[in-house]
C-alpha cells in the first residue's frame, strides 16, 4: 500500500511539470483496456512528447509511488481494487510513423493495426502480421507480439527507451533486447518512445490482400467483445488453446467471466463485468489443466494490482 503522503506529494511534482492534459486523481483504468474492467488509478498522467515524459521520469524520482505503462490495454487486466500509483499513457505525439527506404520508424503509443496499413501503403512488406493484434508499437516491442508466423524480433532493427528511474533516454539495437517468446529484456519502468523497423520492398497489391486475409481469419476464428486476446502463453510445441479445449474449460464461467465457446483461450468479460472474476476464471482454468495435462500454463496477459498469480 502506497502511503498518502507519497501520493500527494507526486501530484504536486507532476503539476510542477506542466503537462499539456495535467495530471489526474483516481482515474479509471477500465476504459483503457480492451476488457473494459478494473479499478482506477491513484494518479494518471499522459504526455504527450519525449520532453513531458521526461518530466515525469523527474518527478517520480526519488518517490516509493509505483508507474505503471499502459499501451492500448489489449493485453492487460487490472484489479478491481485498481492500481496504487503513476499510470502513464503516451499522447498522441508519439503515434506517428515515418519511412525512410526500407525503414519504418512508429512512436510508441502507435496503433500496430494503423503502422501496418501504413507500412503497406508505402510499399513495404513484412509487417502485415500486426494488422490482426490490438496493441501499440511499445507494448508489442516489450512483449515481443507476433502472429501469423511472424513477430517483432523479426522485424525490429532499434528502439528508443526512455528509463523512468534513471530519468535517460538511449537508443538500443534490437539484439540487445533479449527477445524470445512473449518475452523481452524490456523492464515496466522504461518506456519505448520509437521503435525502428526493418522492412522489405514489396508490392502494395500483395500486402493489402495478406492484410485483408487476416482480418478475415481473425474474424472468423477469434471471439469480438471484451477480451484481451490469448490469456495463456503457449507452452513449448502445444497450444494453449488446445489444451484448455481438451480439458472441458470451454464455456466455463465465474460470475462475469467466461471461456469463449469460439476460441479456448480466450476470456470474454460481461458488459459491467468484474476483473477479479476474470482472475478466478484464470485460476480455475489453469488448475484444470494442471490437473488434466501435467502442464501449468503461464498467463500471458499483464496482471495489475492483484498480489499473485493466478
Amino acid at each position: 500500500m502506497v502511503d498518502a503522503y507519497d501520493i500527494e506529494l507526486l501530484r504536486q511534482r507532476l503539476e510542477g511539470a506542466s503537462l499539456t492534459h495535467g495530471v489526474r486523481t483516481g482515474h479509471g483504468l477500465a476504459q483503457l483496456t480492451t476488457y473494459r474492467v478494473g479499478g482506477p488509478a491513484a494518479l494518471f498522467v499522459c504526455p504527450d512528447d519525449e520532453a513531458e515524459l521526461m518530466g515525469v521520469a523527474t518527478a517520480l524520482a526519488g518517490t516509493r509511488t509505483p508507474s505503471l505503462v499502459i499501451g492500448r490495454g489489449s493485453n492487460m487486466l487490472v484489479a478491481d481494487a485498481g492500481f496504487d500509483g503513476l499510470a502513464i499513457q503516451l499522447g498522441s505525439g508519439f503515434e506517428r510513423a515515418r519511412v525512410h527506404g526500407n525503414r519504418l520508424t512508429a512512436g510508441g503509443a502507435a496503433s500496430l493495426p494503423v503502422v501496418a496499413r501504413f507500412s503497406v501503403a508505402e510499399g513495404l512488406r513484412g509487417f502485415e502480421w500486426a494488422v490482426g493484434v490490438p496493441g501499440s508499437i511499445g507494448g508489442a516491442v516489450r512483449m515481443n507480439a507476433g502472429g501469423h508466423g511472424s513477430d517483432m524480433a523479426a522485424v525490429l532493427a532499434e528502439v528508443t527507451l526512455l528509463d523512468l528511474g534513471q530519468a535517460t533516454i538511449t537508443t538500443t539495437p534490437a539484439s540487445h533486447l533479449n527477445l524470445r517468446y512473449r518475452q523481452s529484456s524490456v523492464s515496466g519502468g522504461q518506456v519505448v518512445t520509437s521503435a525502428a523497423l526493418n522492412l522489405e520492398a514489396g508490392e502494395r497489391a500483395e500486402g493489402e490482400e495478406l492484410i485483408a486475409e487476416i482480418v478475415r481469419w481473425r474474424r472468423e476464428n477469434q471471439p469480438g467483445g471484451q477480451n484481451s486476446g490469448s490469456v495463456f502463453a503457449n507452452p513449448p510445441g502445444d497450444s494453449a488453446g488446445r489444451l484448455v479445449e481438451l480439458a472441458g474449460a470451454k464455456g466455463l464461467r465465474v460470475g462475469s467471466a467466461v471461456v469463449s465457446e469460439r476460441h479456448a483461450n480466450f476470456i470474454q468479460a460481461d458488459q459491467g463485468g468484474s476483473a477479479d472474476d476474470i482472475f478466478a476464471l484464470m485460476a480455475g482454468v489453469r488448475r484444470r489443466v494442471l490437473e488434466v495435462h501435467g502442464i501449468d500454463l503461464l498467463p500471458e496477459t499483464v496482471l495489475v494490482g492483484f498480489s499473485e498469480a493466478p
